[in-house]
């Protein structure tokens, strides 16, 4: 069974023969069993525990046994939500993870991260109900000293928690508890206004083309021509690629829903001619077996400082992408075809024009990318011009 919602909806498999009785598929492809029934008037679903973890002979059981207790009059959920409530934190921690962060979530282990390391130390101890704004303020302080953009992701991971303590289906507080997180004062944050410029590039370029392994060179390669998310190429597999069509299909993306990035000439070069390693099926094999690369931030760091380029980001490629593009005359518009930006949808009138543009585009910056590395006619460049944050963050 595989999830069939939008990404937001519940997708449910219901029992034909018991009753209120079903599968939950979360869009992480996760499974959960639940129980849906009424009780005075109102509608309840009830989670029951995950698949795997649980048979379904003893999920069958338990609900069974739960709607005998319906049928006397009792409401099982509420049961439950009383003996949530008066908690610790670290109980709530550890539900959101299990119960909300891991179905839905594709950052979840950053996130169990920041409950171990700052959470659960500060707070973990005290009663849900019991936590005020003095005790947000005062973690917020804390992590601010050395990382005050992690203290704000922090507090607004305590946030989240909090509202769906108060959520009808969790139940550790009131719904009219007031979340103390609300209306705090982050830390400001600036927007990053950095990319590689063309002046740039050919000690970049000359930079990865020294890294000993032919993976890792690659990857980097592959993120300057499509602009693609580190993540959507370290999960990418051979067959993954449409020879026919030239495309690449990312069946694990920031969206959560399977994407198309059109490749231009020299990344669909680079990606069908790496060689295949036995028993893996990832585009980028790591060390071990049927395993794909883990991480390549260490190399980057090697890469940059060899390219002195120490303040550029790994995601700062994908940034350069959309600014050469802009660079180049694109439209706004067809840059976050490109990029796959989904704050917009375009109409379906336009999906074929925008295509074969974004196809055009991804050549000329194919042909761009390999000339001023020195692996291709040299193409007439230009010095990017300076961006306001106006500017720049319409093209975002």
């Amino acid at each position: 069974m595989r999830y069939e919602g939008d990404g937001q909806s519940r997708d449910v498999r219901w029992d034909d023969q018991l009753s209120g009785f079903g599968v939950r598929i979360y869009p992480s492809g996760r499974k959960g069993f639940v129980l849906s029934y009424r009780s005075r008037g109102r509608k309840r679903l009830m989670s029951l525990g995950g698949y795997g973890k649980m048979t379904l002979e003893k999920a069958q059981k338990k609900a069974r046994s739960l709607l005998g207790a319906i049928a006397d009059g009792k409401d099982p959920l509420q049961e439950k939500h009383k003996q949530a409530r008066g908690q610790k934190m670290k109980a709530l921690c550890s539900y959101f993870i299990e119960e909300y962060a891991k179905p839905t979530q594709k950052t979840w282990k950053t996130m169990e991260s920041r409950i171990n390391k700052y959470i659960i130390p500060a707070v973990g101890g005290l009663q849900i109900i019991a936590v005020n704004t003095d005790d947000i303020k005062a973690l917020h302080k804390k992590i601010s000293k050395d990382a005050p953009i992690e203290a704000n992701r922090v507090i607004a991971l305590v946030s989240a928690m909090l509202t769906r303590a108060a959520n009808p289906e969790w139940g550790f507080v009131d719904e009219k508890h007031v979340n103390p997180c609300r209306g705090f004062g982050m830390n400001p944050e600036t927007e990053r206004n950095v990319w590689v410029r063309p002046t740039e590039f050919p000690k970049l370029a000359e930079a990865i083309d020294k890294e000993p392994n032919i993976y890792v060179r690659s990857i980097l390669w592959a993120y300057l021509l499509t602009g693609c998310r580190k993540s959507e190429l370290l999960r990418a597999k051979r067959d993954n690629i449409d020879h026919f069509m030239k495309e690449l299909k990312l069946e694990d993306t920031k969206s959560g829903k399977p994407q198309i990035v059109q490749l231009n000439g020299p990344a669909f070069t680079l990606l069908t001619e790496l060689p295949l390693i036995d028993g893996n099926p990832y585009l980028f094999p790591g060390r071990k077996a049927g395993r794909p690369l883990i991480n390549i931030d260490k190399a980057w760091r090697r890469v940059r400082k060899e390219a002195q380029l120490e303040g550029v980001w790994l995601h700062d490629l994908r940034r350069t992408v959309g600014s050469w593009l802009a660079n180049s005359g694109k439209s706004l518009h067809l840059i976050g075809q490109v990029l796959r930006h989904s704050k917009t949808e375009t109409a379906k009138i336009y999906a074929r024009l925008a295509e074969d543009s974004t196809r055009e585009a991804l050549e000329a910056h194919g042909k761009q990318i390999m000339g001023i590395a020195g692996k291709g006619p040299v193409a007439e460049m230009v010095e990017l011009p300076k961006r306001t944050k106006k500017k720049e963050k319409a093209a975002r």
